[in-house]
């Protein structure tokens, strides 16, 4: 089991597949920094695609800038894109999640977007630019 701790990229959305099953995707991204050998100091950011089975009424609360600590399984895919370019990510099979913090919802309410999902397509590949303030 791994554990790790970032930021939510955008709101989660619910997605119900094609056997009825509900799963909850959302993205989080980890910062990290080290210094180099010559004293440089190098920020790196690490995006996870996430994807949590256990109860879609979760998704409420995995607002764009929310803090979480998620425990679960790393994997890794990847997909050939629109553009035909080969494309690849990290995923992270979510069992645990705890929130940390992050907007407070009397100031933005967004409902979790409910959509019908492919089997068959991967749903992170569409790359959005997003400016993220971390």
């Amino acid at each position: 089991m791994n554990t790790i701790v970032g930021r939510i990229t955008q709101n989660a959305v619910i997605n119900t597949l094609k056997n009825d099953k509900i799963v909850v995707n959302f993205s989080v991204a980890i910062n990290d920094s080290y210094k180099t050998k010559l004293g440089e100091r190098k920020e790196q950011t690490t995006y996870y695609n996430c994807s949590y089975w256990i109860n879609a009424k979760i998704a409420e609360f995995l607002t764009k800038g929310t803090l979480v600590e998620l425990s679960g399984r790393i994997s890794s895919s990847a997909w050939i894109g629109k553009d035909g370019e080969i494309k690849s990510g990290l995923n992270f099979h979510t069992s645990s999640i705890k929130l940390h913090g992050g907007k407070q919802k009397s100031k933005i309410h967004n409902e979790p977007k409910v959509s019908e999902q492919n089997t068959n397509v991967n749903p992170f590949s569409d790359e959005i630019d997003d400016d993220l303030p971390f």
